[in-house]
């Protein structure tokens, strides 16, 4: 699976590979694992239109923007990426906008802190590292991923994903946000390497019960096949996910392109293959992203909302935003249904 995403990256021009939308899709799902509750629709909708924005939205943002940064980053930088300031760069970038974080985002737990149980320790399911001991746990994390020892002769990058976030999330480093800074570790692991990152949370999120299974196994039992093979059959289930939406968002685009004819090199024609990476946008993000006049844009849009595929979401005379409704259906379905148009 793995190769055959790498084979698909080397065709196409796009950064994404597929589209921009699956990265937010993984703050999303990544987010609902640890019970910051937004949507897709919301989360693309504040990106170009941010009034009276949600916390949780807010923080759901953060998580798709620390993303973006951070991949090319480990793009360039390779496993030296990995240090303790970077643990603590995604802790703060993630966390910023928690209204509910009591320590200051970035900064390791002061106090202890447990997994599991009624509310208190003595009821826990699993007592991570003491605060006393955090850093010197941490530094240990960071050099197994930096690759300092054998492991990179010796074990695969699935099984080096597996140690590592189980690592992690062993050490819980900082009073909340561990899962998803955990979770944000697993793609920088894999563009370090040179890999495609995938997006695995959507797989989380839909098969919780052996991801936190794996995770005990390992940091309880230190059996680590469950973990190893969990993360296998996520990436394995995520790559067919991601040729699956590959497929459904080229043939919408070429339903999109029969149901008028566009004029060559117009902005109406050239939008239909920005709003795969951009499905909800306003006037101002087309005309900045084509490079057009809002003029322009603006007549591109009232061309796709005759053609059916755009549809304006807001209802104002100004400030409206746009939606390609298909889009979001496809890159939104639940994890493993067939995509529908």
């Amino acid at each position: 699976m793995l190769g055959r995403v790498q084979t698909l990256a080397a065709q196409v021009s796009d950064p994404y590979v597929i589209s921009r939308t699956l990265s937010r899709r993984e703050a999303v799902d990544s987010s609902a694992i640890e019970g910051t509750n937004s949507t897709l629709n919301e989360l693309l909708t504040i990106e170009d239109h941010d009034d009276e924005t949600r916390d949780a939205a807010q923080q759901v943002r953060d998580y798709a923007l620390t993303l973006d940064r951070m991949l090319p980053r480990a793009t360039r930088e390779g496993s030296d990426v990995f240090t303790i300031d970077v643990i603590q760069e995604l802790h703060r970038e993630a966390m910023r906008h928690d209204p509910d974080y009591r320590d200051v985002p970035g900064e390791f737990k002061s106090e202890m802190n447990w997994i599991g149980g009624a509310g208190h320790i003595s009821t826990s399911t699993y007592n991570p590292a003491p605060p006393d001991q955090v850093r010197v746990c941490l530094e240990q994390t960071v050099a197994y991923m930096r690759c300092d020892g054998m492991q990179a002769v010796t074990q695969s990058l699935i099984t080096r994903m597996a140690v590592a976030h189980a690592h992690f999330e062993a050490v819980h480093p900082f009073s909340d946000g561990n899962g998803r800074i955990g979770r944000l570790l697993l793609p920088m692991m894999m563009a370090t390497e040179g890999y495609v990152p995938l997006y695995l949370a959507p797989y989380i999120f839909a098969n919780r019960a052996g991801y936190y299974d794996g995770l005990k196994a390992a940091q309880q039992r230190l059996e680590w096949a469950p973990l190893i093979g969990y993360l296998s059959d996520a990436v394995t289930g995520t790559v067919e996910e991601l040729f699956a939406t590959r497929a459904a968002l080229q043939q919408l685009a070429e339903e999109w392109r029969d149901r008028r004819k566009y004029r060559a090199g117009s902005a109406s024609l050239r939008a239909l293959d920005l709003l795969i990476d951009y499905p909800v946008i306003t006037l101002k993000r087309l005309a900045d992203k084509l490079s057009v006049s809002r003029p322009q844009a603006l007549a591109a849009i009232n061309q796709l909302v005759e053609a059916g595929v755009l549809i304006e979401r807001t209802g104002y005379r100004r400030n409206r935003v746009f939606a390609a409704e298909a889009v979001l259906a496809i890159v939104n379905r639940p994890f493993g249904a067939a995509p529908e148009f």
